[in-house]
């Protein structure tokens, strides 16, 4: 099930989700071409180098080091598959959070769902008897935690939007999904992806803490539109 886009048109164009989405495909060129090409002897360049220094390692941070790791690993990606489904879902749902928040808001909320979920992730690496632990020495990259808050707020802020959905089921079929069984179905899957214990590399509760985080923060951050009056008040001159 994938969405295709949402019927929910905004007032504003979303500058900050486009830019976002432009420096994640620059980042990922950049780290990803010198290996592709074979260029990384020439360039002293790789794939694995950036992971390391710049993927957020729970045990770096739970040690107080390599803090900055917290926002560079918001824009690394293991595969153009794991970019291109990242940067679907924020195109889809993070224009109307941006339009909501305003430009200024929706950069503090994007980031701080993003250190939500690392974490959310790192806490539980601290605890071998939760689901999906992890590895603390193993570093984590993508934005899927910050986009998973961006889902979090889209499911507080426009349960009844309908989200044109791509769903596979022998064939491919095209439904119009409300927004409230979409993304409730997708938080769903990471749990049970959790309970089930898995992982396929993938840092389910990062998403999970992600997704509240963008909730909570949804209800403090919306704009409350004041309410149009039923009778409008003049004086006559």
């Amino acid at each position: 099930m994938f969405p295709i886009r949402d019927e929910n048109p905004t007032s504003s164009p979303p500058h900050v989700t486009r830019l976002i989405i432009v420096v994640n495909v620059i980042v990922f060129l950049v780290t990803w071409l010198p290996d592709f090409l074979g260029m990384e002897p020439w360039l002293g360049l790789s794939f694995n180098s950036v992971v390391s220094n710049y993927g957020m390692t729970p045990a770096y941070i739970i040690n107080g080091e390599r803090l900055y790791t917290l926002f560079t690993s918001m824009f690394l990606h293991g595969g153009i598959l794991h970019l291109f489904g990242n940067m679907l879902y924020l195109q889809v749902f993070g224009d109307n959070i941006e339009d909501n928040f305003g430009h200024g808001r929706y950069i503090f909320f994007y980031f701080l769902c993003g250190i939500a979920a690392s974490l959310t992730h790192i806490l539980t690496t601290l605890y071998s008897d939760i689901p999906m632990g992890g590895d603390s020495w193993i570093p984590t990259i993508g934005a899927s935690g910050a986009i998973s808050g961006v889902l979090g707020a889209y499911l507080v802020l426009y349960p009844r939007a309908r989200i044109l959905t791509a769903v596979f089921y022998y064939w491919i079929y095209f439904a119009r999904i409300p927004a409230i069984f979409f993304l409730g179905f997708w938080f769903i899957l990471q749990w049970l992806y959790v309970l089930l214990n898995i992982a396929g590399g993938v840092a389910y509760w990062a998403h999970i803490g992600g997704f509240v985080a963008g909730m909570i923060l949804a209800l403090i951050l919306r704009r409350r539109k004041p309410p149009t009056p039923s009778r409008i008040n003049y004086m006559r001159i």
